[in-house]
């Protein structure tokens, strides 16, 4: 009896078919080892913050060259707020403290916003920001800041003009974590924790950028949520007329009685607890949520706005797990991820009948 021998051709294709075999075999047991989170959330809510400190604890540390990429942005971020600032002086009727601040602002206002790789902004623009922020009809401008469109960071950049300005800056991890750009695109972040991945889908949060998300609703192991707590009295980017908490309660409920995510756990970031210590002690949240009937303490308040959140959820298999953030803090975050992580690994184990 002979015996069968294989073509050249039938050799190949065995060994095509092996190599697919061993490929998908790899990619099955990679699968078991990563987790997949949606990092969610309104515009403003601190989301890319978020993933910047997830960077910076768990990922590469910035090289010099990525620092300086971060440096048009934060030198954007002080001119957009320095013309907002005099902007707003006009539409809310303030006067300058001194009149000679109207010409400085004016310098302000004649320069531009962008300052590309390797400009400079000028030592008039510097000087002029200066004199502008020290003036206290902008201090007054600043204390209404609630009434117009203006970067959480405003403060921290105009105190600090000086240094981003100067020639030999380059951007230390602070600066790039309150650095404000649009996100406009997805991202997909992979960070190995514990011989685990953990792929991170970063997505805008303002409205235009939402209709973007959905292709990415499948095989969600956890969504992060981010809500700014401190904007309770702020208005939304996109009208200027949408009360943003209300924004994110309404946004928090159509992601978490979404179909695909009956059974995924939510973590709810309620960040910029740091903001709302400060808010709370001049503006009363009763001003802007009249059934309100808690005092405006730190402990009532914060646990006021958990309860709206988690009262939007309508499935008893689902599980929110509510954190208070300072998302520009490092120490704060490290910790919060810790336990963060802790609960997404349980609650994989567990969707995995372990």
């Amino acid at each position: 009896m002979g015996g069968c021998t294989s073509t050249p051709e039938e050799k190949e294709a065995q060994l095509r078919s092996a190599e697919i075999s061993r490929q998908l075999k790899n990619e099955a047991r990679d699968a078991e080892r990563s987790i997949k989170l949606l990092l969610l959330g309104s515009g403003e809510s601190g989301k890319s913050t978020v993933l910047k400190q997830f960077k910076l604890i768990h990922g590469v540390p910035y090289s010099n060259m990525e620092r300086m990429s971060y440096r048009p942005a934060i030198l954007g971020n002080v001119m957009s707020c320095s013309k907002a600032l005099i902007e707003a002086m006009e539409k809310l009727g303030i006067e300058y403290g001194d009149q000679a601040t109207a010409v400085k602002a004016q310098i302000i206002l004649s320069a531009p916003v962008l300052y590309g790789e390797g400009e400079l902004v000028p030592p008039t623009v510097i000087n002029a920001i200066q004199s502008v922020w020290a003036d206290s009809g902008i201090q007054r401008c600043y204390a209404r800041s609630n009434e117009f469109q203006l970067i959480d960071s405003c403060k921290y950049y105009l105190d600090e003009a000086p240094r981003l300005c100067d020639a030999g800056y380059t951007p230390n991890d602070q600066d790039i974590l309150r650095s404000r750009v649009m996100t406009t695109t997805i991202t997909e972040n992979k960070f190995a924790i514990n011989g685990i991945t953990f792929r991170i889908f970063d997505v805008g949060g303002q409205r235009s950028e939402r209709k973007k998300w959905a292709p990415y609703f499948d095989d969600v192991n956890s969504i992060i949520f981010l809500a700014a707590i401190s904007a309770y009295d702020q208005k939304c980017f996109e009208d200027n007329q949408t009360n943003r908490m209300l924004e994110s309660l309404n946004l928090f409920d159509s992601i978490c009685n979404h179909p695909l995510f009956r059974r995924t756990s939510i973590i709810l970031f309620l960040n910029k607890v740091d903001l709302f210590h400060e808010k709370l002690k001049t503006v009363p949240i009763k001003n802007y949520f009249p059934e309100y009937e808690g005092s405006n303490s730190f402990e009532e308040a914060s646990e006021y706005f958990a309860r709206r959140f988690i009262s939007h959820n309508k499935s008893s298999e689902k599980k929110i797990y509510v954190h208070y953030t300072w998302a520009t803090d490092t120490n704060q975050i490290r910790t919060v991820f810790a336990t963060v992580n802790a609960i997404i690994l349980r609650e994989n184990l567990n969707a995995s009948g372990l």
